[in-house]
């Protein structure tokens, strides 16, 4: 590893949820960043993809290993696969051996491993047992090599917190397995990369395993009720079903939330023993994130804040890379994050923009002015008050939030196209962020009045720009 300067650094599993965020902080860092990928063409669009050097590659592959580890200091290894099916622990297996040797043949200066948390005694599920043998894999390559056990990591997109964000969000009252009453450390994401970033350039005394994790030790069931009191929902109520099985349990979390079934049960297996740290030993190789470990109900805060601008899923257009760590990327799968529904309407009018603009302001002034139980901005959402104007862009977008008693967050969008020197196509769209299963009922309840009520708004500020 070099003393001085920038490392030379490859990530692999740089799509996933914590690579997709180490990335662009090591490019940030000042670091020259490689990037392992089987299809390039998946961060092509990705802001940093212009401060890395890709390469096509596949762990299963060793052929493809050569050219990226030439000259290499630092691997960082964030492969891991979420799948229970086929032989998914033997290509884990020998994924993790064809890059120890292939870093031992590259003279690599060190490996950076993010494994699992678990116990020290007792059976281990399938994919934690697959994440231990592979941390012990690379400890045993004859390179440096410090694998980091984290447990449930919290953050927007993290595949543990989404389970624990849907089953939440979703049920007032639930059945769970015995597991809800296991003892969980979680850990902010934010914390996690802190450590992943400093694990590159600590003295490492020798090949180890070090557990991370944040100050709070919890039952499952109690991180649970800590975000439903984050989220603003009500207490939930959780019934003990010692008969249900880790397969059932996978079964009813694929019918009840969007997380695909293999996840939810490979989540659900791991979570059967307790996941708290056993040693503190990473506070003499690296110290702890400036202000100290991410508290639980921080953590969720932050998780959360993004779900309350109602923007829905984010794009690189409007996202940084490098923003709070917390918040969703393009890159996270479609079925993670805060639920969001629309419902948009537009209208073409006979108008130059700025003549339809002013209709617009004088609607909204006129409305501000009007019973306010008669605006059409009482609607969909169900308030008498009136909305906050969080956004205005050239005379071209408006965003107004509502304030209501609804379960969720409201929001309307006006948004002007011009189609020429004469004609504008006006577009209304409706927000909605649900707040638990009354949200969702809510919002599904008054979807069929959406499509009336925003053409009759059109048709209104329509007819007075011409």
């Amino acid at each position: 590893m070099t003393d001085d300067g920038p490392l030379r650094v490859l990530v692999t599993g740089a799509t996933g949820y914590i690579g997709a965020r180490l990335t662009p902080r090591l490019v940030d860092a000042g670091h020259q960043v490689r990037v392992l990928v089987r299809d390039p063409d998946k961060i092509r669009a990705v802001p940093w993809a212009r401060d890395v050097q890709v390469f096509r590659g596949d762990l299963m592959d060793p052929d493809t290993l050569e050219a990226p580890l030439r000259d290499v200091d630092v691997v960082y290894y964030l492969v891991h696969s979420m799948n229970s099916a086929g032989e998914f622990i033997q290509q884990e297996r020998r994924s993790a051996q064809n890059v120890a040797e292939a870093a031992r043949r590259a003279g690599v200066g060190r490996i950076v491993y993010l494994g699992g948390l678990h116990a020290d005694s007792g059976p281990l599920s399938t994919h934690l047992r697959s994440r231990t043998e592979v941390g012990q894999i690379l400890i045993d390559s004859g390179v440096p090599t410090i694998v980091l056990q984290a447990g449930v990591v919290i953050g927007s997109g993290s595949a543990s917190f989404e389970m624990i964000r849907h089953l939440t969000d979703r049920l007032p009252v639930m059945t769970t397995p015995r597991w809800v009453n296991n003892h969980i450390q979680p850990i902010a994401v934010r914390d996690v990369l802190h450590y992943l970033i400093e694990a590159a350039t600590a003295d490492l005394p020798r090949s180890r395993t070090y557990d991370i994790g944040g100050p709070d030790v919890l039952r499952y069931g109690e991180m649970m009720q800590i975000y439903a009191e984050v989220a603003g929902l009500a207490r939930r109520r959780i019934l003990v079903l010692p008969v249900l099985t880790p397969r059932l349990a996978g079964l009813w979390i694929d019918l009840v939330t969007p997380v695909p079934r293999s996840i939810g049960r490979a989540l659900i297996e791991s979570l059967s023993t307790n996941a708290v740290a056993t040693e503190h030993d990473i506070d003499a190789v690296i110290a702890p994130p400036p202000g100290g470990p991410t508290a639980y109900r921080q953590a969720v805060a932050l998780a959360l804040r993004y779900a309350a601008t109602g923007e829905g899923h984010p794009t690189w257009a409007t996202t940084s890379p490098t923003g709070a760590p917390s918040d969703p990327l393009p890159s996270d799968p479609g079925w993670a994050g805060q639920a969001v529904y629309t419902a948009e309407r537009h209208t073409d009018c006979a108008a130059p923009a700025d003549q339809v603009w002013r209709a617009l302001q004088e609607d909204l002034e006129e409305d501000d002015r009007a019973d306010t139980g008669k605006s059409w901005r009482s609607y969909p959402f169900g308030t008498g008050r009136r909305p906050l104007v969080e956004q205005q862009t050239d005379q071209r977008f408006v965003r107004l939030r509502t304030r209501t008693r609804a379960p969720g967050g409201g929001w309307l969008e006006w948004r002007l196209e011009p189609l020429g020197e004469h004609r504008t196509r006006l577009h209304l769209r409706a927000v909605f962020t649900p707040r638990g299963l009354a949200g969702q009922a809510y919002w599904h309840v008054l979807y069929p009045l959406h499509r009336v009520i925003l053409a009759g708004a059109l048709r209104r500020v329509s007819r007075r720009a011409h």
